[in-house]
């Protein structure tokens, strides 16, 4: 079963908010036949904690203002590997030497991609 769009819809928010903090490689991952527990994976990358952290404010941010709150937020004291669980949309936000040692990509390779393109989130993304 494919992800939601609700689900969908937040992942683009999401990216598109990680994108906007200059995060790396944003990917976004249709997870749904492979975990029961969430839909949709998002994962970007950045060069230093700090940057890092700045991703991270700016997706909690723009997913509240789409009217919702991560259930669980971890990581974010070390600024090395963030993870923002809103439950049917999990966001890792990773410094790229972990990305490159993790591999989450790797991990998940059998997971259809999410077409993302870098850019304002439309409001006919947004009603999707």
């Amino acid at each position: 079963m494919a992800a939601t769009d609700e689900a969908r819809r937040l992942a683009l928010v999401a990216a598109n908010a990680a994108a906007d903090k200059k995060a790396h490689d944003v990917i976004v991952l249709d997870v749904s036949d492979q975990l029961v527990i969430t839909d949709v994976f998002v994962i970007a990358s950045a060069p230093n904690e700090r940057q890092v952290g700045a991703i991270v404010d700016n997706v909690e941010e723009k997913l509240r203002e789409a009217g919702r709150k991560p259930v669980r937020r971890e990581g974010a004291r070390e600024g090395r590997w963030v993870l923002l669980d809103f439950v049917d949309v999990v966001v890792h936000v990773q410094h790229v030497e972990e990305r490159s040692f993790y591999g989450l990509e790797r991990l998940w390779k059998d997971c259809p991609r999410i077409e993302f393109d870098a850019g304002p989130v439309t409001d006919e993304v947004a009603e999707a």
